[in-house]
């Protein structure tokens, strides 16, 4: 709820500041004193239009400033977050209006847009006055209005959700559909694609086995000649390293039948000739294994061929290509069952069509039973309210396609005066009657998730006992929401749980604007003041007093 509010240089208004609480704030005054500047600085902070004509004369700029308590709400703290504005249960909005144009606005503590503050204005109060927007002007709200009366809010988000899936699987259906040639040309190619990879065979490791192969096919000669040559060298000539290597073992021998300290490097030659045998067979096997195969080498070239062609069109290697594969056979596995897919869509969305239908309808019907206890509800409580010729009526249009709120959409209709037909409440309503309006339908619903509602000229064409109902009434909306009131009738300002004296004087040559609130004897003489006459009497005050003191049974 609204909890604090600073006006500076705004019209008359030089620097005021005035703390609300819960339940009916009252502020009266005269004519003139600066009531309506109260309603205009509120409007402000709501993201209200701003003129360089609300600042007050002689200063470049005009500020207002609101604290709102939202510490038991949680809805809409938790829109605030979602919108990016952090509160911890106490939040401050601030507006500068400058004759320059540079008008700034503060969310938070933090600079804001005028975009976001009134996205979040409609969360924090409502006003029902002459000059303002408000919510009965705005036809998309009768039928919310309508379903928090009627008690039908969770079938409208039954409904919602229920449309939802029916707008997603419809949504999917003709993305499907759309798609099917598409998916088609996509099929043909993946298909291509996942045969002609599946054909190669290819193998991890095999591109290496194959360089590995083609170098050695492509040097037989080569390998033959030096692998026979070393062989010869090494055991088949006639001064081979071999044989000579037995000629060094025997002189060696002789050296160590004289002296035996040498028989080491006797065992080291031993050792020497028995690798260089192993060596020597080795080779030997070698060489008789390569052969000139320039076929086989032909065949080798053409796999490294394709194996390179294929890794040019898929991947830069076999392990890529083949996991390639492996995604476009899950994807012609999905493609191939879009026609599966496609029957159990239209099967749902057959069903949904029809649940909506049925649903829709059911909810139609039970927002004409709640139309008709509505209007005649309206009518009683308008009669309360002197307006006892008022005929108050809710229209129904059946739309051509459903919506999230359902098949209906509706209008409410109003004729203040006999003999005229009902017709659009935002077309012919005046702002006295718009706020007994709003009065009437929080009298009869009052639950809302909005903290504040700002009446503003509800009393306009009223008197007498009617007057108390309307304060009466305003105190039992009061009960569940803070409300700020504008009167200028006593009988309401009865009732008020906190009473301000709206003034303007004339303070150094200039005129300033203050809000008063007052205690019980200043609210007896203020009664008084708005009782009339040029001379309050003990009977007036008496007369007051007694007005307060029935407010209070």
């Amino acid at each position: 709820m609204l909890t604090d509010l600073s006006i500076k240089n705004i019209a008359i208004i030089d620097n005021l500041t005035v703390s609300f609480r819960g339940g009916l704030n009252i502020l009266t005054g005269e004519t003139g004193a600066g009531k309506s500047i109260i309603i205009d600085a509120v409007n402000l902070i709501l993201g209200g239009r701003a003129s360089a004509d609300l600042i007050r004369a002689g200063a470049e700029e005009g500020t207002v400033e609101a604290i709102f308590d939202l510490a038991g709400y949680p809805s809409i703290l938790a829109e605030l977050e979602r919108i990016g504005i952090e509160c911890d249960g106490e939040l401050l909005i601030k507006r500068v209006v400058s004759r320059s144009g540079k008008n700034r606005v503060f969310i938070g503590g933090g600079l804001s847009t005028i975009a976001i503050l009134a996205e979040i204005s409609r969360l924090l109060i409502n006003i029902y006055g002459q000059h303002e927007a408000q919510t009965l002007l705005k036809q998309e709200n009768h039928l919310l209005l309508l379903d928090g009366y009627g008690g039908l809010l969770d079938r409208r988000r039954e409904f919602a959700l229920l449309y939802d899936e029916y707008r997603q699987v419809d949504g999917t259906l003709k993305a499907l559909e759309e798609g099917e040639r598409d998916a088609a040309h996509r099929l043909d190619l993946i298909s291509f694609q996942s045969d002609e990879i599946g054909a190669a065979a290819l193998a991890p490791g095999e591109e290496e086995e194959l360089e590995q192969e083609r170098t050695l096919l492509s040097h037989g000669e080569r390998l033959l000649q030096n692998s026979q040559e070393a062989f010869v060298e090494l055991y088949g000539a006639d001064d081979a390293v071999l044989g000579r290597l037995a000629q060094v073992k025997r002189r060696l021998a002789e050296v160590i039948a004289i002296d035996p300290s040498m028989e080491g490097s006797l065992a080291s030659l031993d050792a020497a000739s028995i690798q260089l045998e192993d060596a020597a067979l080795a080779l030997r096997t070698y060489a008789a294994k390569i052969e000139a195969d320039p076929e086989r080498l032909q065949a080798v070239a053409d796999r490294l061929e394709l194996i390179q062609r294929l890794k040019k069109k898929y991947a830069p290697d076999v392990p890529g290509i083949l996991a390639y594969k492996e995604a476009v056979d899950r994807e012609i596995e999905t493609l191939r069952s879009r026609e599966e897919n496609r029957d159990g869509l239209v099967k749902r969305l057959g069903e949904l069509e029809q649940a909506v239908k049925t649903k829709g309808e059911a909810l139609h019907e039970e927002r004409s039973a709640a139309a008709e206890r509505l209007a005649a509800a309206m009518e009683k409580e308008l009669s309360e309210l002197a307006m006892r010729n008022a005929r108050f009526q809710v229209a129904f249009e059946g739309l051509s396609q459903p919506r999230s709120s359902g098949l209906d959409r509706v209008e409410f209709l109003f004729s203040p005066n006999p003999g005229e037909s009902p017709k659009p409440l935002a077309k012919i309503a005046s702002g006295g009657e718009l706020s007994r309006l709003m009065l009437a339908l929080k009298q009869l619903h009052p639950e809302s998730d909005v903290p504040t509602l700002i009446f503003d000229e509800v009393d306009t064409g009223i008197g007498g006992a009617t007057s108390a109902l309307v304060g009466e009434k305003l105190k039992r909306v009061a009960a569940g929401q803070q409300v700020l009131c504008i009167t200028h009738l006593p009988q309401v300002a009865a009732y008020a749980d906190l009473h301000f004296k709206v003034e303007k004087k004339v303070e150094e040559g200039r005129t300033v604007t203050s809000a008063t609130p007052l205690d019980r004897e200043d609210r007896v003489a203020e009664v008084a003041r708005m009782l009339g006459g040029i001379k309050i009497t003990d009977t007036t005050l008496d007369h007051a007093r007694e007005l307060i003191g029935e407010s209070l049974k």
